[in-house]
């Protein structure tokens, strides 16, 4: 493609994102905006036009998806393979480094790489091992997980105590995972930047060798980046310091996952004279739909400003439903997505319901079920997370690397032969004496007097399959599954209904190797599944980030979900919510839909629920409001739809102070009703919760 041609499909702010290639440049893309278009459309640029070697280019950006996206479309700008180029995720990329250079830190080049099941498998054991309750150990993988996102080692934790809130069982459990893992010579999914990190810093020549490699980074979706991803990115650029970072602070939701959005802002601090340029043009959604998410987004302080617009017409209001409760709320939606789906407008795929929680899928899915609707929960179980294909990987894992003593207990047993928890007890405290792995201590006992009989033989039969399958590892990968399921007896064992399946996953590894096919597996979420059926898809507004539909439903517009009650008494946290449902108004295209419920069933209780601050940002006229409420027969319900002015145009908004005669001042929850009856819900220190109508309550407003 000639330059002219190319920049000729650009609008003016992205060609100028295209065109400046020396030195740091920042690219605050809008929802909706055409980031990964910029993205692709540089490295394209910088390849076709300037005559950069395409190999010398690093491309990074967060999901499987969003790699492969930029891949193909690369492919299609440039008419050539990119086989071979950096184009990934941080995580594959960086394990790419690590297959190089990892035997610097002292492991071997053939290391795994752990899913978080297998983490989870390995923080299991240390805790039965330390006598710990079980029960603790997803939030220690998670705080694991969270200090490596910040580099933070067992080193470095226990050389500062008093820095990171230190805790004596965690720190040993912590010191002991990685010690397994290096026994293990295998890597979880943050070792793979951690160490990648290390290795740059650790070893100058290393460093180097790379920084000359890369003359030109491109990083999508920046503001995602957590503080060993900006380390890495700083280590990488900072001798040509050619590095173009494309993100939106409006759209930064992962702090949970250590993402720091005040990264964008230390990038013009670390890169001096960076070029700023905002792309706010959105191909993606109705001027409604923007003018909504602006109102939102807008109150968010430190913010970079930009605000959205489009070409694509006003298009449809924006419609705000309150039902009575959750499952009344649920039947709205599938109502609602039925007579879409029979005017023939939209097809299910077309239609996405989001939500807070992951609990609030439950009545969506009975209400989507009894109206015969097809549906799929996307960012649930992968096809790589299914059990029989987790078993046969586990098998893979293992030929690559006999020492992966976690992939060995999956499969010791699977098929069932007899090899018990009692039996692999007594192997692994073997083991720790020996101070060797399990595979190891295995063929120690077969070989060695001392033990019985009857452990030899239970032993026996499991490692001399496993060793005729280590010997033919190097065979071609479809012929090496095949014979794992035959030899293990895997496949008669699994039973018809899981050989579809098995089958796929034989069709997958066509024309892969070993290694690669195994890192591409432990690196695979549900996240990263195609939504090709032709289903409506339900997921949570962090699992929708990154994608977008004709029509978007967000459920659950509650104080306590949208935002959630565990972020009310913290600023940030607070204003992390606030670009969440940002995030989720602008997934949509052509319509939105927004709903509450008075009554919610969370956890354990019913709960009076109110509607959500947030809606209080909107102005006036940008919305119409209906309420659900349930017929005499309790199945069928109304929609009435309700004055534009519902909420807004009322002194009694949300958040307003009030005095009662009676009760004092007081806090306004909630305000609604016809225009003639307005009632309030208002919460008065003294008595706690009141609803009142308006025409008797007799209150003066503050």
């Amino acid at each position: 493609m000639t330059k002219q041609a190319l920049l000729s499909e650009l609008n003016p702010q992205q060609k100028d994102a295209v065109l400046n290639n020396k030195g740091p440049l920042l690219v605050l893309a809008g929802a909706g905006s055409g980031k990964t278009r910029v993205i692709t459309y540089k490295f394209t640029y910088l390849m076709s036009v300037l005559k950069i070697p395409p190999a010398s280019i690093l491309a990074m950006t967060f999901t499987n998806k969003a790699a492969a996206e930029m891949k193909e479309r690369v492919e299609g700008l440039t008419g050539k393979s990119v086989n071979g180029l950096w184009i990934g995720t941080f995580h594959s990329l960086s394990a790419r480094i690590l297959r190089k250079e990892i035997d610097k830190l002292g492991f071997q080049k053939d290391f795994c790489i752990y899913d978080s099941s297998d983490s989870g498998n390995l923080i299991r054991s240390i805790l039965k091992e330390f006598k710990i309750h079980e029960a603790l150990y997803k939030g220690i993988l998670s705080k694991i997980s969270s200090l490596k996102a910040s580099l933070i080692s067992p080193e470095k934790l226990l050389a500062n105590e008093d820095s990171y809130g230190f805790d004596e069982k965690f720190a040993r459990v912590y010191v002991r995972y990685q010690d397994e893992l290096r026994k293990n010579n295998s890597l979880d999914f943050d070792d793979l930047i951690m160490h990648t990190v290390n290795l740059c810093e650790r070893h100058p020549d290393v460093l180097e060798k790379y920084q000359k490699e890369f003359s030109y980074l491109l990083i999508d979706e920046f503001q995602d980046t957590n503080a060993s991803q900006y380390r890495l990115s700083r280590l990488l650029a900072s001798k040509h310091k050619n590095i173009c970072a494309v993100g939106d602070d409006d759209q930064s939701i992962y702090k949970f996952r250590g993402a720091e959005v005040r990264n964008i802002q230390k990038f013009k601090k670390d890169f001096s004279k960076t070029k700023v340029v905002r792309l706010e043009q959105n191909y993606r959604s109705t001027q409604n739909i923007l003018n909504i998410a602006g109102s939102v987004i807008a109150l968010s302080p430190e913010r970079m400003p930009k605000k959205l617009w489009t070409e694509n017409g006003k298009g449809e209001k924006i419609c705000y439903c309150t039902a009575i409760n959750e499952k009344e709320e649920a039947r709205y939606i599938s109502q609602s997505i039925k007579e879409l789906y029979l005017k023939g407008r939209y097809s299910y795929k077309d239609i996405a319901v989001l939500y807070r929680i992951n609990q609030q899928s439950k009545v969506l899915e009975e209400a989507m079920r009894e109206n015969g609707q097809p549906y799929r929960i996307f960012g649930g179980v992968s096809f790589y997370g299914r059990k029989e294909i987790k078993d046969i990987i586990s098998y893979l894992k293992f030929i690559a690397n006999p020492d992966d003593s976690v992939s060995l207990k999956r499969i010791v047993n699977c098929p069932p032969r007899q090899i018990g928890g009692t039996t692999i007890t007594r192997v692994e405290n073997e083991a720790r004496k020996r101070d060797e792995s399990l595979y190891n201590t295995m063929k120690h006992i077969i070989k060695s007097n001392g033990y019985t009989a009857s452990l030899k033989d239970k032993i026996r039969g499991f490692v001399n399959i496993v060793e005729e399958l280590i010997d033919e590892k190097n065979i071609a990968l479809p012929e090496l599954l095949k014979k794992v399921f035959d030899k293990t007896g895997y496949s008669s064992w699994a039973g018809e209904e899981k050989a579809d399946n098995l089958t796929a996953l034989v069709n997958s590894s066509e024309g892969k190797d070993l290694r690669s096919f195994l890192d591409t597996a432990s690196l695979f979420s549900g996240l990263d599944e195609p939504l090709n059926d032709d289903a409506v898809s339900l997921m949570t507004i962090h699992s929708s980030k990154g994608l977008e539909f004709p029509v978007v439903f967000i459920a659950g517009i509650e104080d306590g979900l949208m935002p959630h009650f565990h972020a009310v008494k913290d600023t940030d946290e607070l204003e992390e919510e606030r670009r969440l449902f940002y995030v989720g108004i602008t997934r949509a295209q052509d319509m939105l839909v927004m709903s509450c419920a008075r009554k919610r069933r969370l956890y354990t209780s019913v709960q009076e629920q109110q509607p959500s601050r947030f809606l209080s940002d909107i102005p006036p006229g940008y919305y119409h409001c209906v309420e659900k409420r349930p017929r005499a027969d309790a199945v069928a319900s109304a929609i009435v739809k309700m004055p534009a002015n519902f909420f807004n145009t009322s002194p009694y908004v949300t958040g307003a102070r009030v005095r009662h005669p009676k009760w004092g001042v007081g806090v306004v929850r909630d305000s609604y009703g016809e225009t003639d009856d307005v009632k309030v819900t208002v919460n008065f220190p003294s008595v706690g919760m009141k609803r009142l109508s308006l025409k008797f309550a007799n209150l003066e407003k503050i």
